[in-house]
C-alpha cells in the first residue's frame, strides 16, 4: 500500500486539530491499557509471593535476652501494653491450629471434618492465600472458627524492619477484613515453634508485635504433618499426655495434606471419647473473642482489596489463555506459511511452468501522484526501461509542487499526464482507468520504481482467463536505516510469504498499491476503485474475489518503494493500513453467508485475514509482557528459553523467506531488536485502529513526506542530490 491524500483546506485542518485536542484518549488509551495490564500482573505477582518475597530462614541464636518466664511458659504470649505474660490451656482442652492456608483443595476438606465432629479450630492464614480464596476465610468465621495473622507472604520477621513488619500485618489484616468482615488480634510468626525456641532474634519481634496490639500464639504440640509421616504417626504426635491441654500445630496448605485430613477424622472422635473438647483459642481460655467486626472505611478498603486481587487473578488467567491462543496462532501461521509458500515456490519455479501463452499485448501503467516532485522522475524513468510494451498515464491529483510539470518536461514517448482537482487516490486511479488505452492495467505509486522485467512478469498470469488481478513483489528500497531494515524484514517475511500462502488458498486479501495489475473488465464489473475505506487496494481485492476472479502472486514482478523513514510517518501509514483493513473486512462481511467463490472467500479468506492481521497482532505483545514479567520475577531461565524458542521459530521463518526472495541474510541481524521494539509500535497502532473503529471515529488520508532516495534500476537520474548521502537501492 502507499499513502495518498485528499488535500485538506485550512478550515479542515483547523477542525481536525481541534478534534484531536478534544479526543486525547485515542493516544492515551494504549498507554493506560498497558499500565493497567502491568499493574494487574504486578498485583498478581505480589499476591503469589513472586514480588517482595523473602524466603530466608534465620538459624538458631542465643537466648540470653529472652525472659525465663517466656522460655518456661505457655504457647500464648502476651506482650501488649508493655506486659510480658504467657498462658497454657486448661486440661482436656485442645486447640487445633492450621497454618499457611487457606488452600482451595485441602482447607474445605479440613473444615468438613471439623464440622462433622462439631469441633472448632484456629486458622492462621497468610494474606496471599486469604486474598486469593476469600470465600474459605468467610466460611471459617461463619462456622465458628477463629482466624489469625500469619503475615502476608510468610517471611522470617527476624530479618525484617519494623516498617516491613507493619506492612505484613496490615496487609494480612486487610485481606481478612475484606474476606470475612472481621479483624483479629491473634498472630503466629512464620517458622515458629515452641515457646522455649524463642531466641534473641525472634524475641524483639514478639515484643514489637505485642506493641501493635496482637497476642502471639505458638504451639506446644507439633503433629509434624508436613513431613507426611503417616496417619498413625500424626495422631501419636498430636496427642497430649496425661489429659493436659495443648495447642496443636497442623497445616491445611503447602502441599498434599491428605494424611492430615485422614488423621483428623480419626483423631477428633478418639480424643472426644476421652473427654477432650476441641475449641478455638478464646473459647478454651474463657476470653472474649479475638475477632471483631470491621465497619465503615476499613470494611470498604478490605472489599476493594479482595476485588482487585480477584480481578488480577481473572485478568491474568485470561491473559494466559490469550497467550496460549496467540502462541498457537503464531506457530500455526508460521507452519502454514512455510508449508504453503514452499508449495507456491515449487509450483511457479518448476521447469516448463506457464500460465498459458505468453502475454505480449501492451499494458497501461497508471501512476496516481499527489505532490511527488521528489520521486516522480525516478518512477517514470524506471518505466521507460520496461521490457514490455507500455503506455504510462500519470494522474496528477491536484499537486501543488509541480509534479505534473516535471513529467511533462521529461518529454518521454508514451507518457501522458492527466490533471484533476484533488479528489484522492481512488478517484485518481479511476480517472486513469478511464484514460487507459489497453485492457490490462498496472497500478503503482508515485514513490515506486520498477525493474525492467517487472511489468512483463506482472502480466503473465493474465494468460489464465480466470485471473482478474495480480499482486507483485513490493520491496523496501531505502533499507539502509534501522527502521528501513525492520520494514524490509516485514515486507519479505510477512507480506510476501503471506501472499504465497494466500495464493495457494485462493484468498489473497490485498494487491499492494505499489505494484499490482488488473483486467479492466474485472475492475468495471466491481465498480472500479472505491473510496469507502482507507485501504482501497484491500477493498478492490476483496471485491474481485467476491465477483469470482482469481487473484495471484507474481514473485518476480519486483517493485522498489520508499518506506517511511521516521516513527511518526510509519505510525501514520500503518494506522491507515490497519484501520482501512478493518473497514474492508467489515464492508465485505456479507461474503460469509454467500455461495460460490464469494462464500469461499468469506469463509476462508476473511477469517484468516481477521485472525492473522487483526486479532493475532493485537495479542502478540503478550509474549513480550510475560517475557519481561518472567525475567524480573521468575522463573527467569525458563522464560528466556521460551522467548528464545519463539524468536528461533521467527528467525527460521525469516531466513526461509529471505532465501525464497534471494535476499541477503545480513538484514536479519536486526530481527531480535525488531521483535522487541517494532512489534510494540505495530501493536499500539493496531490498538488505536481498534479504538477508532469502536468509537465510530473517522480517519482521513495522510500524506507521507518523500525524499526520492529510491532510484531507477537503470541508473540514477541526471539531476544529482547533493544533500543526500544515501546510496541508491535496487
Amino acid at each position: 500500500m502507499a499513502s495518498r491524500t485528499r488535500r485538506p483546506g485550512a478550515a479542515t485542518g483547523v477542525r481536525d486539530g481541534a478534534r484531536r485536542r478534544r479526543v486525547p484518549m485515542r493516544l492515551l488509551l494504549p498507554t493506560l491499557l498497558l499500565v493497567a495490564l502491568v499493574t494487574m500482573l504486578m498485583l498478581r505477582g505480589f499476591v503469589h509471593s513472586e514480588i517482595l518475597a523473602d524466603h530466608r530462614i534465620r538459624p538458631e541464636a542465643a537466648t540470653g535476652h529472652v525472659p525465663e518466664k517466656i522460655l518456661d511458659g505457655g504457647p500464648v504470649i502476651d506482650t501488649r501494653s508493655g506486659r510480658t505474660s504467657t498462658m497454657r490451656l486448661p486440661d482436656h482442652r485442645l486447640v487445633l491450629t492450621f497454618d499457611d492456608g487457606p488452600d482451595p483443595t485441602w482447607t474445605p476438606k479440613v473444615l468438613d471434618v471439623l464440622k462433622r465432629h462439631h469441633a472448632h479450630a484456629v486458622f492462621f492464614v497468610t494474606g496471599t492465600m486469604a486474598s486469593r480464596y476469600p470465600d474459605l476465610v468467610a466460611r471459617m468465621v461463619a462456622e465458628g472458627h477463629e482466624v489469625g495473622l500469619h503475615t502476608f507472604n510468610h517471611p522470617d520477621l527476624s530479618y525484617q524492619s519494623e516498617r516491613r513488619i507493619d506492612w505484613e500485618l496490615s496487609t494480612n489484616q486487610l485481606a481478612i477484613s475484606g474476606a470475612a468482615g472481621v479483624r483479629t488480634s491473634l498472630f503466629r510468626p512464620p517458622y515458629s515453634s515452641f515457646a522455649d525456641a524463642m531466641d534473641d532474634k525472634s524475641w524483639p519481634v514478639t515484643e514489637y508485635i505485642g506493641s501493635r496490639g496482637y497476642i502471639t500464639v505458638v504451639n506446644d504440640t507439633d503433629s509434624e504433618d508436613w513431613r507426611k509421616p503417616g496417619v498413625a504417626e500424626i495422631i501419636r504426635r498430636a496427642t497430649p499426655h496425661g489429659g493436659k491441654g495443648a495447642i496443636v500445630l497442623m497445616h491445611d496448605s503447602g502441599g498434599d495434606r491428605h494424611q492430615t485430613v485422614q488423621a483428623l477424622d480419626r483423631f477428633l472422635p478418639g480424643l472426644q471419647a476421652e473427654g477432650y473438647r476441641f475449641q478455638n483459642l478464646t473459647e478454651a481460655l474463657g476470653a472474649p473473642s479475638a475477632l471483631t467486626p470491621v465497619t465503615g472505611v476499613d470494611a470498604w478498603k478490605g472489599k476493594a482489596w479482595i476485588f482487585l486481587v480477584q480481578a488480577s487473578e481473572k485478568v491474568t488467567d485470561v491473559l494466559v489463555v490469550c497467550l496460549a491462543v496467540v502462541g498457537s496462532l503464531v506457530i500455526g501461521r508460521f507452519a502454514l506459511m512455510l508449508l504453503l509458500s514452499g508449495v507456491h515456490a515449487r509450483r511457479v519455479r518448476r521447469r516448463g511452468f506457464r500460465w498459458g501463452p505468453p502475454v505480449t499485448e501492451p499494458v497501461s501503467v497508471l501512476v496516481p501522484a499527489y505532490n511527488e516532485a521528489k520521486c516522480i522522475e525516478n518512477t517514470v524513468r524506471s518505466l521507460m526501461a520496461s521490457e514490455h510494451p507500455i503506455e504510462v498515464v500519470v494522474v496528477d491529483d491536484g499537486s501543488t509542487d509541480g509534479t505534473a510539470r516535471i513529467v511533462e518536461a521529461m518529454g518521454l514517448p508514451n507518457v501522458r499526464v492527466v490533471r484533476q482537482l484533488n479528489a484522492g487516490k481512488p478517484a485518481a486511479l479511476n480517472r486513469g482507468v478511464a484514460n487507459a488505452r489497453y485492457d490490462l492495467v498496472v497500478m503503482m505509486d508515485g514513490d515506486t520504481v520498477f525493474e525492467p522485467a517487472t511489468v512483463r512478469e506482472l502480466v503473465q498470469p493474465f494468460a489464465d482467463p480466470r485471473v482478474g488481478a495480480v499482486a507483485g513483489n513490493a520491496k523496501v528500497g531505502n533499507r539502509n536505516s534501522l527502521i528501513g531494515a525492520w520494514q524490509h524484514i516485514e515486507y519479505v517475511m510477512g507480506f510476501n510469504l503471506d501472499r504465497r500462502m494466500y495464493d495457494i488458498l485462493r484468498c489473497m486479501p490485498t494487491i499492494p498499491g505499489a505494484v499490482g495489475a488488473f483486467r479492466r473488465s474485472a475492475l468495471e464489473r466491481v465498480g472500479g476503485m472505491s473510496d469507502d475505506t482507507l485501504a482501497e487496494d484491500t477493498d478492490i481485492t476483496m471485491a474481485l474475489h467476491r465477483d469470482g476472479w482469481r487473484v495471484v502472486y507474481a514473485e518476480n514482478a519486483r517493485a522498489w518503494t520508499e518506506a517511511p523513514e521516521t516513527v511518526q510517518q510509519l505510525w501514520s501509514q500503518r494506522y491507515r493500513w490497519s484501520y482501512g483493513t478493518m473497514q474492508a473486512i467489515w464492508k465485505h462481511r456479507g461474503a460469509l453467508l454467500e455461495r460460490g467463490p464469494s462464500g469461499r472467500f468469506g469463509r476462508v479468506g476473511l477469517p484468516l485475514v481477521s485472525l492473522f492481521m487483526v486479532v493475532a497482532p493485537l495479542l502478540a505483545p503478550l509474549i513480550d509482557v510475560f517475557l519481561l514479567y518472567g525475567v524480573v520475577f521468575g522463573p527467569t531461565q525458563k522464560t528466556v528459553v521460551a522467548w528464545l524458542g519463539v524468536l528461533a521459530i521467527q528467525a527460521a521463518c525469516a531466513a526461509y523467506s529471505f532465501r525464497l526472495d534471494r535476499e541477503r541474510m545480513t538484514h536479519l541481524l536486526s530481527l531480535p531488536l525488531q521483535q522487541i521494539l517494532y512489534r510494540q509500535l505495530m501493536y499500539v497502532v493496531l490498538l488505536q485502529s481498534w479504538i477508532t473503529a469502536l468509537t465510530g471515529g473517522r480517519l482521513r488520508w495522510q500524506k507521507l513526506r518523500r525524499t526520492g532516495v529510491v532510484e531507477a534500476p537503470g541508473g540514477p537520474v541526471p539531476h544529482p542530490r547533493p544533500h543526500s548521502d544515501r546510496r541508491p537501492v535496487a
